[in-house]
């Protein structure tokens, strides 16, 4: 059994920890709201971008090699966004696992490109095909989503690749998340249900949208070259806001279990200590009454 001062130092080292864990959920119960709202700001522009994509798309004569499937499939990209740092309980380990799966599954060559180090880490020592890494930023921004979008256009474009997808984790609510892979490239803009976009995108009507009236100035070639790479990007970046979001709530639920068990075990620490130190009044009481008698003997 432990004895009290050693026990009281488990007491405090714990009591330290909770103090630490404690602050990491505040923390990131904080940003997991943050990265909600910005997911909400940019759905309204999401909607209509894509109900402009759509009409344009249906314009007779018109194309752009974004929207263009490829008969034969070759070679696969796959975009893996996790975060940068753990504990975050299953966070990253389940949409790498999601990952794997996926690249087992689809049949062809897959190259990945590693958004956050703990994915990038994994998938490397696991002996996949890396071919870009960036960081996953706290804030992210469109200008930090061009340099992923611009790698997976150029691939897609020359012919490297014939179709991108995306992982990432959907963030439902601060409880619930769903790991998910859906597909980036090519564009489908009259069917949307696989695309990392759609949940936002579902109250768009496409019914007549051939038929609308639009006055295109410049002409809708000159559109698709600008709307297309910007809904790639608005794509990639609502996925980003969702896997920061869904990190940052798994951070929260974690620190706060984290929490909620070192209260635990304090509690039972506490109790061994109060034990070990009645019993060690206990074992001075006796000492002390043996002590009186044998002075009477």
């Amino acid at each position: 059994m432990a004895t009290e001062r050693e026990l009281n130092k488990r007491i405090k080292s714990i009591k330290n920890i909770s103090q630490v864990t404690s602050a990491l959920a505040a923390v990131s119960a904080s940003k997991a709201s943050r990265a909600q709202k910005q997911v909400e700001a940019t759905r309204a522009y999401a909607r209509k971008a894509f109900e402009i994509l759509n009409n344009l798309a249906a314009q007779p004569e018109v194309a752009h090699p974004l929207l263009t499937v490829r008969e034969e499939i070759k070679r696969t990209a796959l975009i893996l966004i996790t975060g940068d740092r753990g504990l975050a309980g299953a966070y990253n380990t389940n949409i790498i696992s999601r990952a794997e799966v996926f690249i087992k599954a689809v049949g062809t060559p897959v190259e990945v490109i590693a958004v956050g180090r703990k994915g990038r880490d994994l998938m490397i020592r696991r002996g996949y095909n890396v071919v870009a890494t960036f960081e996953n930023p706290d804030t992210p921004t469109i200008l930090d989503i061009t340099p992923i979008a611009r790698v997976v256009m150029d691939d897609y474009l020359t012919g490297k690749v014939d179709q991108v997808f995306i992982a990432y984790t959907d963030f439902i609510n601060l409880i619930n998340r769903r790991p998910t892979v859906k597909q980036l490239l090519p564009l489908k803009p009259l069917d949307f249900e696989g695309m990392a976009v759609a949940e936002y995108v579902q109250s768009v009507d496409l019914t007549g949208v051939s038929q609308r009236a639009y006055t295109y100035e410049p002409r809708p070639e000159a559109l698709l070259d600008v709307i297309v790479p910007r809904f790639t990007q608005l794509q990639i970046y609502q996925s980003i806001l969702e896997a920061l979001a869904s990190e940052h709530s798994a951070r929260m639920v974690a620190m706060n279990n984290a929490t909620d068990n070192a209260a635990e075990l304090i509690e039972v620490l506490t109790l061994e200590r109060n034990k070990a130190r009645q019993t060690s009044i206990t074992s001075e009481i006796l000492d002390i009454v043996g002590g009186a008698e044998a002075l009477k003997g």
